[in-house]
């Protein structure tokens, strides 16, 4: 018989399995909710009965976050790791908006969509995705800086070029982040764009430059990935050993 800890962290179990895939469902079932609630004109009686949903599904995944803090081998490695936040974010605005103004709290309660992140738990590739990050975790973060530097740089280049020409589209630097960010990302929406000499050929570079902002992190996590996924697989087994067939000699078949 499974102990409680092997049913709610591990899944090879026949009951392990079951735990794992209620919440699931159940998951499933709260953004299926959550979407019907944003329906206009509901009729009472569904109003009613999406909030009777809501309230099982809350009160399931109270459970399963209680459940998994009190069993964790280090509870304040849980409450603070990844999936012990999203797992209380996806239970938080239920309890914030009980008994309060729900006009007042319905941007809030937008964070009942972090349940879907409680998915990944289960995809064996969301395992291996966060296994890749974790390996290149530095390389990411190095490249991240330098393009949250470069797209300073390129907000204030266009700003220095554009501001003159066009005020409107280029009050500021902080106006021109977003140009900056629609091109480092090859974006382009067309909404903003230079019109002079200088603006346009600073663009060029930017384009040129945004490029390799796209591809470096991705193979960065490509590379991660492969090797995230090396790792995942099981040794090959040792080659069978060969014995060699022991030949007679021609004359001792005669003498046979």
């Amino acid at each position: 018989m499974p102990t409680l800890k092997q049913i709610v962290e591990k899944s090879d179990t026949r009951l392990g399995r079951a735990f794992d895939l209620t919440i699931q469902a159940l998951i499933v079932v709260s953004l299926v909710s959550f979407s019907l609630d944003t329906l206009p004109n509901l009729p009472g009686w569904a109003s009613r009965l999406l909030s009777v949903v809501e309230v099982m599904t809350v009160t399931a995944f109270t459970i399963e976050y209680l459940l998994r803090l009190l069993l964790a081998d280090s509870k304040p490695r849980f409450a603070f790791s990844f999936f012990g936040i999203v797992d209380l974010l996806a239970i938080l605005p239920f309890y914030v908006a009980a008994g309060v103004d729900m006009r007042s709290v319905r941007a809030f309660r937008m964070f009942r969509l972090f349940s879907i992140l409680k998915l990944t738990r289960y995809s064996r590739a969301m395992r291996r995705f966060h296994r890749a990050f974790a390996s290149a975790k530095e390389e990411v973060v190095l490249f991240s800086l330098g393009a949250t530097l470069m797209l300073y740089l390129s907000a204030v280049g266009i700003y220095y070029f554009e501001n003159a020409a066009q005020p409107e589209a280029f009050a500021s630097v902080f106006h021109s982040l977003w140009w900056a960010v629609c091109t480092l990302t090859t974006v382009g929406y067309g909404d903003v764009y230079p019109i002079t000499t200088g603006g346009k050929l600073f663009t060029f570079a930017v384009l040129a430059i945004g490029l390799g902002i796209v591809a470096v992190p991705a193979g960065l996590v490509a590379t991660a990935l492969s090797r995230a996924r090396e790792f995942e697989q099981p040794a090959s087994a040792p080659p069978a050993p060969h014995f060699a067939r022991e030949e007679r000699p021609a004359d001792s078949y005669n003498n046979a």
